[in-house]
């Protein structure tokens, strides 16, 4: 049954990058800064990635740069960061947007503010492998 992980090694890796740079800066930095930390680990290990990317109008009539996607590592993964007391339903549909918008499979949600770390892995019920998208 763990066989069936989606992203298993990149999932694990980003988390434990995350438990690593939580260590490092504690728990009560703001989403930004954690991003800051994040972007210059994946710099290190040399990963690919897209930082703060908007997502594109979903419906004629909306209003551009609504959605932002905190990062996309690999072109695989969304990861969004928070800093709050508990990840809430609200953090949950917004990553199923972004999964569904971008066409994505796998999202982290990833909350600094509590003593260890929390993750919430969202799967992307409607993803279509043979439409990828690329997102710029």
């Amino acid at each position: 049954m763990h066989n069936n992980i989606i992203y298993k090694d990149l999932s694990y890796e980003i988390i434990g990058m995350c438990i690593e740079i939580q260590k490092e800066l504690g728990r009560y930095k703001n989403e930004k800064q954690y991003g800051d930390r994040f972007e210059q680990t994946l710099k290190e290990k040399k990963k690919k990635y897209q930082r703060e990317i908007y997502l594109p109008k979903s419906f004629k009539g909306e209003k551009g740069f609504r959605n932002r996607i905190d990062f996309i590592v690999d072109d695989l993964l969304i990861v969004d960061f928070k800093t709050k007391t508990f990840i809430t339903k609200e953090d949950y549909f917004q990553m199923q947007r972004y999964l569904t918008s971008s066409n994505k499979k796998l999202g982290l949600i990833i909350n600094f503010r509590s003593k260890y770390i929390k993750q919430k892995r969202v799967i992307n019920p409607e993803y279509d492998a043979k439409n990828k998208k690329q997102i710029s």
